[in-house]
């Protein structure tokens, strides 16, 4: 496996890995908001490579991109937006690998504190992040098409 810096190329199976994933996860959802939400949060507008601050990796298997992940920093802290592994790669060490390569990359831009969102339904998620050490610090909402859902913040601090 080969984890890099995603480039503008990589955005549709960056969204193929998205929508593989929600499907497989999110059972909470329709399918049809899925997939518009998966077209819409996806793309090179929603993740813009060049921003200030922006990591966005992707993991590579026999020249397949089979997971990602999209965080900023600003300040002191970082927000993990995103982080998927397709279902077929899950539980391998793909998650914790990424993980670990975007704390590297985020210690250049000196945050001392790094937060991670998901579903608050979503018990996978939540295990994963307080195995890698984070702890729930808050919740939240998040809205998809017009639907409002409860989020959980996880937090690490360095």
């Amino acid at each position: 496996m080969d984890i890099r810096p995603a480039n503008a190329e990589d955005f549709e199976a960056i969204k193929a890995v998205a929508r593989t994933t929600w499907h497989d996860t999110y059972d909470e959802l329709e399918a049809d908001m899925i997939d518009r939400t998966v077209d819409n949060w996806y793309t090179g507008d929603s993740m813009p490579l060049e921003a200030p601050g922006t990591v966005v990796l992707v993991v590579e298997h026999d020249d397949e991109i089979v997971g990602f992940t999209h965080a900023v920093a600003q300040g002191d802290k970082a927000d993990i937006l995103r982080m998927y592994v397709d279902p077929a790669y899950q539980g391998e060490g793909v998650g914790s690998d990424l993980h670990e390569r975007l704390i590297e990359q985020l210690e250049a831009y000196d945050v001392d504190r790094i937060r991670s969102f998901d579903f608050a339904f979503n018990d996978a998620s939540r295990r994963f992040y307080e195995g890698l050490g984070f702890k729930q610090t808050d919740t939240g909402e998040v809205e998809i098409d017009g639907e409002y859902y409860d989020e959980a913040v996880y937090t690490l601090e360095l």
